[in-house]
């Protein structure tokens, strides 16, 4: 396991893939998967359309700190929060449920 004063020199795919070795981490990280495909979904969205956190947050009437704490997992959008923030990327919010295998 990576001990945490290395992990501030790691992208963070290869600490994700490190990390997801140890059973006990992997199982909690599963449990949020759908929390983290949120944040991931609008960190590479807003990155993708290089805007910043606070231009996003103007656009949808919020403050910067909002976003923040939203792609750091420290809040919990509302639906109606996302669709404001996929029309403010030029992006469609799909909400689908799977299958389990």
């Amino acid at each position: 396991m990576i001990k945490p004063k290395d992990r501030k020199h790691l992208d963070f795919t290869v600490w994700e893939k490190q990390a997801l070795k140890n059973p006990e981490f992997k199982s909690e990280y599963d449990k949020l998967q759908p929390e983290f495909a949120v944040i991931r979904a609008v960190i590479e969205a807003r990155m993708k359309r290089g805007v910043t956190q606070e231009e996003l947050a103007e656009k949808i009437g919020t403050k910067q700190s909002v976003i923040s704490r939203l792609e750091s997992g420290r809040a919990n959008p509302s639906v109606a929060f996302l669709k404001k923030l996929a029309q403010a990327l030029n992006s469609h919010l799909e909400i689908r449920f799977t299958h389990l295998k």
